[in-house]
């Protein structure tokens, strides 16, 4: 037998062996392949998909979602390599990124500070909007609208002593709105301890163990009070995972200017599309010819839902061929999209229903009021997709009347991108409207007579926690009512002083990542050629 016909026999014994699962001896068995580490050289960048889904720890099987992932084995410095060629290639300020090292920082340090450094005019950080989440914990949120805990929005006012944490709303059916807790309710005790004046870091812990619950059948006592001080509601709450409900309070209310349909709406996530259309319906169906959405609490999500409320506010007389938005990526891209490589393509107001599955527009017409003019209930934390409702009507002279504060000032957006089970959010793309505006870093602001492009008429309005949201004589709510009746802006109510958040002293206790409640997400939609 010559060598060759000996080595292939060697070789279809080994084959046999590997594949059948019989032992074996260590020479038949084929080395496991070595995992180079990726070298970072000053300057220069590799493509980030010679990176991409390679992970210390890849993920081997679908999360709780059902979710499954391209993850291969890598290493650790596989992953800041791709987060650095990532943010080079679609970062909008990547020229304003340093270059350091990867192996001087962990992971999430290294996203941390891939990121531009420069202030705006003010003074203030360009970048405000640099942040991670856990992918699983990502998608439970966007996909099927649960959140866990026990469906109260917190107004977190001062978190360290004297702390005030004062009841924004609750989800329906919660455990909190079966415990009849209320807008305006402020936390005194939780299992005993003094929320407001506890100064161990004992007592801390276990408020911080209370307020974010990790799993669900957790039970703590809570105490609410007024806001001077009488109990109002001593209860146990037990945690649990909560729909969030993201359109709430629709109704109609009979005013001297006509019908007004109001509706508060918190997220602009996919469980919401179906509520905004039931809303918008019964508006249509009503004849409502004034219309307030409450915007108050919505921090943005989701470009393409911010383009169909628009759309249900305008209607197709208005819309028609108009931009709703469009995009500015970073001077590598004037003409294509960085992630999907698409032509660069304004953003439409969006007529059908979106099916989320497949990110399709469906051959659902949406309903639409079509009004030239809509009141938007506003605070510093109405953010990101739901400026872009306001900027985006701007752009086609639907008026939109301001009724509160001033908007929280995120003109940019980019693509939720996971890698290696964790979700990034760095800035991509700005976007302007229909006049070309998007200059809005400091947020829309409510005035008598707008001078500037980030002014739009309207009233400055103390958010007040004093009536439920939608109740006719809430603050924000009654100056829409009032304005749209007279015109004019109502003298402010006394009893809706401003809330003041202050930093106190002492342990602070811990507070909710609110980048994640601020954030413009561009989902592209794929548009068949028959709409």
């Amino acid at each position: 037998m010559n060598h060759k016909l000996l080595s292939a026999v060697i070789i279809v014994i080994s084959l046999i062996f590997y594949a059948c699962g019989g032992s074996s001896k260590p020479s038949l068995v084929p080395p496991k392949p070595s995992i180079n580490e990726p070298k970072w050289i000053a300057g220069q960048f590799s493509d980030d998909s010679i990176y991409k889904n390679l992970c210390a720890v890849p993920r081997v099987a679908p999360d709780s979602n059902g979710d499954s992932f391209l993850d291969a084995q890598g290493t650790i410095m596989h992953e800041k390599m791709w987060l650095r060629s990532w943010t080079n290639d679609t970062y909008l300020w990547y020229r304003e990124v340093d270059d350091n090292n990867p192996a001087l920082f962990s992971v999430a340090d290294y996203f941390s500070q891939l990121k531009t450094n420069e202030l705006t005019a003010s003074g203030s950080f360009k970048d405000n909007f640099h942040f991670t989440q856990s992918t699983e914990e990502y998608n439970q949120r966007t996909q099927s609208g649960v959140s866990s805990g026990y469906g109260i929005s917190w107004e977190y006012v001062s978190s360290s002593s004297p702390r005030r944490l004062i009841v924004r709303y609750t989800e329906p059916s919660s455990p909190a709105a079966i415990a009849s807790v209320s807008r305006g309710y402020e936390l005194k005790k939780i299992d005993g301890i003094d929320f407001k004046n506890a100064t161990s870091q004992t007592e801390v812990d276990k408020i911080n163990a209370a307020l974010n619950p990790t799993d669900p059948g957790q039970t703590f006592n809570f105490v609410f009070t007024d806001n001077a001080g009488k109990v109002l509601l001593e209860t146990n709450l037990t945690s649990a995972n909560i729909e969030l409900q993201p359109v709430q309070n629709v109704k109609i209310i009979d005013t001297a200017a006509g019908k007004m349909g109001y509706m508060q709406f918190n997220s602009f996530i996919r469980a919401g599309q179906a509520g905004l259309i039931t809303a918008f319906q019964e508006f249509v169906d009503q004849g409502i010819t004034e219309l307030v959405i409450d915007l108050r609490y919505n921090g943005g999500g989701l470009l393409a839902m911010a383009s169909q409320v628009a759309y249900m506010v305008a209607g197709s007389g208005q819309t028609n061929n108009q931009i709703f938005e469009t995009l500015q990526f970073n001077d590598k891209y004037p003409n294509n999209d960085p992630v999907t490589g698409n032509t660069l393509q304004p953003t439409p107001f969006y007529s059908n229903e979106i099916n989320w599955t497949t990110n399709t527009l469906t051959d659902n017409n949406l309903p639409s009021v079509a009004l030239t003019r809509v009141f938007i209930l506003a605070t510093d934390n109405t953010c990101s997709a739901s400026e872009a409702v306001i900027n985006g009507l701007s752009g086609i002279d639907v008026e939109v009347v301001l009724i509160g504060d001033t908007t929280c000032g995120k003109p940019f957006g980019f693509y939720a991108t996971d890698n290696c089970s964790t979700t990034y959010f760095t800035i991509q793309f700005q976007g302007v409207n229909a006049k070309g505006f998007g200059e809005y870093s400091d947020g829309f602001s409510p005035v008598i007579s707008p001078v500037f492009d980030d002014q739009l008429v309207g009233c400055t309005i103390n958010d007040d926690f004093t009536h439920v949201l939608g109740n006719e004589d809430e603050s924000l709510l009654a100056a829409a009512i009032s304005y749209a009746e007279t015109g004019l802006c109502p003298v402010q109510n006394k009893s809706a002083s401003k809330m003041v958040k202050t930093q106190g002293t002492g342990i602070a206790i811990k507070t909710p990542n609110t980048i994640l409640d601020s954030i413009k997400i561009l989902t592209p939609i794929n548009e068949p050629s028959t709409l």
